[in-house]
Formats: C-alpha cells, sequence, structure tokens
C-alpha cells in the first residue's frame, strides 16, 4: 500500500539527527523552556524573516494567541469581525471563535482554491478589524491586492500558514507577509514535530510580548500574573527536533515540487481536475488536491489499488454542527471544493516508482 503519508518515513529521511537531539534533551535534565526552545524560536525567525517568534503547544493555540493578544492590546474587542476564507479548516474559525470574534466568510477562487481577493473589500465594515489569510495546501494566499485592502482600511493581516513553511511570494516567505502569523508543527506538516506543536511570528515586539505571557499562563514574571493565560508551550524534544528538521525543510519541500511536477505533466484524464503551474507554482505542496465529481468512486479505485488518497475536507466549516448558525449559508464554490477535492499521496520519502504507480492508476481511471 503506497501510505497517504508515511510518518516513519519521514522521520527516517533524518533519524540520526532526530534521535541524537531527543537523546540530548533527554539526557540535559530540562524539558520546559530552555536552550532547544530558545535556539529554535531563534532559528525559525531567522528562517521565516521576522523580529519574533514564539513557540506555543500547536497550530490553533497559535492563531487564538495572536487575537487574544490583539483583544488585550486593545486592537480589537469581542464581536468584531475579522474576513476569513470560507474553505479552510476549521482552527481558522475556532481561533476566532473562541475569542468570541465574528468570521466573516468569504468565497474562493476555484483556480487556485484561495480566498478570493476581488471579494474581500466589500464585505469591509465599521467593525472589521482584520484579514485572516490562509495559506491553504501549501499555496501562497497573499496577494497586493489583500495588502492593500488593510491597508486602505487599517486591518490587521494575519497569516494561517500551518500548511505553507517555506512558500514565498517575492522571496518573502509566508508567515512574514502580515502582521502576525500563526504556524502549526503537527506531524504531518511540511515542517513537522513528533507530536503538537506551534507558533506565532511577528515584527511587533508589544504582540510577542503579549502572546508569550498569554502562553505562560498569563505571567511574564514568576508567579506574577498579568492576564488570565493559558497554558500553550512547546516542549524541549520538539523544539530541539524541529531544529534538526528546519535544516532540511528546503530540500524535502523541493521534493515535494519535484512529486508536484510529475503529477501534473504526466496525468492526463478529463475526469480529475489538477492544479496548473500558472497558480501553483511558487506552492510547497503541503497537499496536492485535485478535483474530481467522482471523488469517491476514484478514492475507493486507488485503495483497491493500493493507494491511499484523503480529502481535505470532508465537510466545510459552515456545514460543520458545532456552528449550527451558519448551516443556512450558501457557499457554493466552497462546498464544490468540499464535494470534489481528493489529496493525492504528497510527502518527500515518496519514491519516483511510486509516483510513477499513482500516475497510472490516475490516467486509467475510466
Amino acid at each position: 500500500m503506497i501510505k497517504f503519508c508515511d510518518l516513519s518515513r519521514i522521520t527516517a529521511l533524518h533519524s540520526d539527527e532526530v534521535n541524537a537531539a531527543v537523546k540530548r534533551v533527554v539526557d540535559s535534565g530540562w524539558y520546559l523552556r530552555g536552550i532547544e526552545t530558545q535556539r529554535f524560536e531563534e532559528d525559525f525567525a531567522a528562517y521565516i524573516g521576522t523580529r519574533y517568534c514564539v513557540g506555543c503547544g500547536n497550530g490553533l493555540d497559535a492563531l487564538t494567541l495572536i487575537f487574544r493578544a490583539y483583544i488585550e492590546l486593545g486592537v480589537m474587542a469581542e464581536g468584531d469581525e475579522v474576513i476569513v476564507p470560507a474553505n479552510t479548516y476549521i482552527a481558522s474559525i475556532l481561533a476566532l471563535t473562541r475569542n468570541r470574534l465574528k468570521p466573516v466568510l468569504i468565497e474562493p477562487r476555484i483556480d487556485t482554491l484561495q480566498i478570493d481577493d476581488s471579494l474581500i473589500e466589500q464585505h469591509v465594515t465599521p467593525r472589521t478589524k482584520a484579514v485572516m489569510i490562509v495559506h491553504m495546501y501549501g499555496r501562497c494566499a497573499f496577494t497586493r491586492r489583500v495588502y492593500d485592502v488593510c491597508k486602505a482600511h487599517g486591518l490587521k493581516l494575519v497569516e494561517d500558514n500551518a500548511q505553507a513553511h517555506g512558500c514565498e511570494w517575492q522571496c518573502r516567505k509566508t508567515g512574514s507577509l502580515g502582521s502576525s502569523a500563526g504556524h502549526s508543527f503537527y506531524p504531518t506538516k511540511n515542517l513537522g514535530a513528533l507530536g503538537d506543536a506551534g507558533a506565532v511570528t511577528t515584527d511587533d515586539e508589544e504582540l510577542a510580548k503579549c502572546v508569550r505571557t498569554l502562553a505562560n499562563y498569563g505571567s511574564g514574571r514568576r508567579y506574577v500574573f498579568d492576564y488570565t493565560g493559558v497554558n500553550s508551550r512547546i516542549d524541549e524534544i520538539q523544539a530541539a527536533v524541529l531544529s534538526v528538521k528546519l535544516k532540511f525543510l528546503d530540500n524535502d519541500n523541493a521534493r515535494r515540487r519535484a512529486i508536484a511536477r510529475a503529477y501534473i505533466d504526466n496525468v492526463k484524464n478529463e475526469l480529475i481536475t489538477l492544479p496548473t503551474l500558472d497558480y501553483w507554482a511558487n506552492s510547497v505542496f503541503h497537499l496536492f488536491p485535485v478535483l474530481c465529481k467522482e471523488r469517491e468512486r476514484l478514492r475507493k479505485y486507488l485503495h483497491d489499488n493500493g493507494v491511499e488518497a484523503d480529502i481535505h475536507y470532508p465537510l466545510p466549516p459552515h456545514k460543520q454542527a458545532c456552528f449550527s448558525y451558519m448551516n443556512g449559508l450558501t457557499l457554493p464554490i466552497t462546498e464544490r471544493i468540499h464535494d470534489e477535492e481528493l489529496s493525492l499521496p504528497m510527502y518527500p520519502a515518496l519514491s519516483d516508482e511510486e509516483v510513477e504507480t499513482v500516475i497510472k492508476l490516475l490516467n486509467d481511471f475510466k
């Protein structure tokens, strides 16, 4: 079986360095808020191109802490609106609703699967305080138009960079393009830990300090609490592992691009719509999404022939039971994507032979 994502093979690519890093932490006797965390925060900030990086427990916490910090700093208040793509993972929306902010869902473009930047400005109201772009599937969602709208209306531009570590826009990394960014290092991500971990990147010193304090129970000084914070800290083992894997990220992303190019150049089936290099040239291909009106039949066909594929995602946020008040919304492009999207195997440890097998199966699908 060709797995959709084989974490053991991904880790094996750099196993000697990863094992040495884990042993170093175990032997040190220091497991939280130590030198490994400091080193990773400095290295990741330098890689992304921001002044600050604050490690935290996971990607959802990273986004949640950003908006909580903006509220604590008086930038926004409960009930304010944040424009966000409708076709995103639920964490993007939860980060808002957990802070009692109102998500304003915007349709994507069907060719890029990213927020349609031509629709953003018409949804700006006096209560709008931010736009959150989500670099879905590893493709950059930032555009000059998004930036100009935010600048014209004095809005914060927040990046959900969970799926796009290493992606660039005009030689600048995603995660450095807006006011702040949340990152997830869930094991399947392009830069993945061996468990949960996340980070916030920003050039805003005040925001970084507030996020760090909030993530440590609201304490900036030992046993002194400025806010009612949370416990969301990256541990030393994850930080050490991420420091190792960060060194190989660009090479791993290059392999992802090579696999994507093989799919794009060689899959020729009118039943399957692939990403095009016109719109996806800068992607780091966390996922390789295709659209197929007979998705379930295609998925079963691949599985029956030894290939795992996955769906990202079966239900959009506005159709989830937890957001019942949104269930009546009609967002046809978002709903089409969630009805038709199928993700092909995509990870740097895939062999050329495995990629060729997937391509042949896709071309033989009728």
